[in-house]
Formats: structure tokens, C-alpha cells, sequence
């Protein structure tokens, strides 16, 4: 059995306890748990071990079992099990944006949390922690832009436009300019603003960690009506937005299963061929990074459309190969 169904049943046990005035069988919980009674039984042992003042009495010529009446004042009945258990996830996905306002807030009402909990309970749901991980890879360090990243949060929540000093990668340059950030976006471990660039008169997308300088301006702006976050980014594969494009890939049959079972993006579709190999068909809006992905399959993959794609891709491995040659 799962170690989150077994924590989750004796969260149940517990709740019902709490609401219980006269306390319950064994096999009233078992019935109402759907589970056996020697498992009820099991629960609560565990929940004695574990140091909660649970007790069986006999009333009637049955045996009940109730949760002392100073503990049940001590336990947040508006928590239910899923919702603990939701929480040190979140944390848990979160830490990456350690120093962030995000990560910060939920940190605060985490602990909030925890000073409601008696020692016998903290003891317990620390448990949680132990049956759940998230796999992460490195992420940056945005504790040194956490304040960039508030004030590019408070111009969003109060429509302010900003000025800021940004440095473009393909350029290698500093330039300044005014925009109007339309929303946050964090992606593969980056941080991002979606903002409307008065300078290039179109929405860009600005990597948080590249603002070098910022200054909230008294200018005000609004949100255009048709601005559609979720339709602007459908089409990205990575942090690109722009008119898409139809690229077809072809994929050998030894990896085609392994292609096959994920989602790449949210256009795709897949054709099986008679070898066995596939052709993955997506529209994605930006190629560089679709470019270097189909790279790292090596031989196994080949871009099939569109064709200026494909010679790119010829002129990176040429390239590649002068490169290993010296």
C-alpha cells in the first residue's frame, strides 16, 4: 500500500474522531472508510505510536474510540489531508524561487500553518515530506533579482508602464526602453515578462534575470481586450512567441516509441510509418530551439519541413565537425 493512502486514511480516522461526540467502532470506521477493520486497527496503534491521545472505551458492550477533548481543540479542522499534503508540495516545487516574492509567501503561510499544529501532529505530516519528492533540475539563483522581480509584479498588479535597461543575448548589448508588462511567466527555470515594447511597437518577451535597471513610471496603461496569454504562448517551443511555423520531423523506429509517449507541444501530431519510424508534426512559433532539441538526437532525428530548417541545421553539424577536426 502507498505511504500517502495510509497517511491519508489515518488523516480521515482522526477527522472523524474530532466530530465524533460519543466516539466510533472499529467497525463503524472501517465502513466508512471502505476498509478492512484489522486495517482501522492498524491505524490506530499507528496513531498512538505516533503520540496522539487516541483511546478506546467500552459504552453499551461496544468498543469506541474517541480523541481526547483538549486535543480536539488543538487540531485545525479546516485542513483536510489533501490540502496539507498539497501545501508541502507547492513548497517543494517552489524552492527553486527561494528569495522570491512567490516562494517568500508561501513559506510564511506554510509556517503559519505549523503554529497551529501540536508537536505530536508536526511529528506526523512531517511524514508528508518523506513520501513526496519533486525531481528538479538546477535552476538559477534569483535571490540576487528578487527585487526586480517584485517591481515588475507590483507594475503588473497596478497597470504601471516601466522603464528598464535590458540586455539583449543575440545583440550583446544594453537598450533601454519603456514597456508595459502584460504578465509574469516562469518557464524551464527562468523567469519571463510578457510586455507590450513601445520601442518595437509589438509584445516581447523579457528574461527577468537580463533587467539590469528599473523604474516604475506614473504612466498608466490597460490591458488590450484580445491579449490571450495561453493562445500567445500555445504555439512557443521554449520562450519564443511569433507566427508559427509547420516543422515535420522524422524519427528512427528505436526511438520512436520514447517520442511517442510524451507531449512535446500541444500541436503535435504524430504519423506512424511502415518502419516502424514516425513523423512528429507541431507549429511552433521561433525555431532556434527546436533546432538545437532535434540536434541532440543525433542521427535518429531529421528535419523533413521546412527547409530552411534543415540547411540550418546542415551548416550547425558542418560547422560542428571543423570544429572537432582542429
Amino acid at each position: 500500500m502507498a505511504r500517502g493512502d495510509q497517511l491519508g486514511r489515518q488523516w480521515k480516522i482522526i477527522r472523524r474522531l474530532i466530530a465524533s461526540k460519543q466516539g466510533k467502532s472499529v467497525r463503524t470506521l472501517a465502513s466508512e472508510l471502505d476498509c478492512h477493520p484489522r486495517t482501522v486497527y492498524r491505524d490506530l496503534e499507528a496513531l498512538q505510536v505516533a503520540g496522539f491521545p487516541v483511546y478506546n472505551e467500552r459504552v453499551a458492550n461496544t468498543s469506541l474510540w474517541s480523541l481526547l477533548d483538549s486535543a480536539k481543540h488543538l487540531i485545525p479542522v479546516p485542513f483536510n489531508v489533501t490540502e496539507l499534503m498539497a501545501l508541502y508540495f507547492s513548497r517543494d516545487m517552489l524552492k527553486p524561487l527561494k528569495e522570491t516574492i512567490f516562494y517568500d509567501a508561501l513559506e510564511s503561510l506554510f509556517q503559519k500553518v505549523k503554529t497551529t499544529l501540536p508537536p505530536e501532529y508536526l511529528h506526523y505530516l512531517n511524514q508528508f515530506e518523506n513520501s513526496l519528492t519533486v525531481g528538479r533540475k538546477p535552476y538559477k539563483n534569483y535571490g540576487n533579482h528578487a527585487e526586480i522581480i517584485n517591481s515588475v509584479n507590483r507594475a503588473v498588479v497596478n497597470r504601471h508602464t516601466i522603464d528598464i535597461t535590458y540586455y539583449t543575448m543575440n545583440r550583446k548589448k544594453m537598450t533601454r526602453r519603456r514597456v508595459a508588462p502584460y504578465k509574469i511567466w516562469f518557464f524551464d527555470g527562468t523567469f519571463y515578462m510578457l510586455a507590450y515594447c513601445q520601442l518595437r511597437e509589438e509584445i516581447r518577451l523579457f528574461a527577468l534575470d537580463r533587467v539590469k535597471t528599473l523604474n516604475t513610471t506614473a504612466e498608466r496603461f490597460e490591458t488590450p481586450d484580445d491579449f490571450d496569454v495561453d493562445a500567445l504562448l500555445q504555439s512557443s517551443f521554449g520562450a519564443f512567441i511569433g507566427k508559427p511555423v509547420e516543422v515535420i520531423i522524422w524519427f528512427s523506429a528505436d526511438i520512436a516509441g520514447y517520442i511517442e509517449e510524451k507531449v512535446w507541444h500541444a500541436s503535435q501530431q504524430i504519423e506512424k510509418q511502415d518502419d516502424g519510424s514516425i513523423l512528429l508534426r507541431i507549429k511552433v512559433a521561433g525555431t532556434d530551439e527546436i533546432k538545437f532539441w532535434v540536434m541532440t538526437w543525433g542521427a535518429k532525428a531529421k528535419i523533413i519541413k521546412p527547409l530552411s530548417l534543415r540547411n540550418e541545421i546542415q551548416s550547425e553539424i558542418i560547422a560542428m565537425l571543423a570544429s572537432y577536426s582542429t
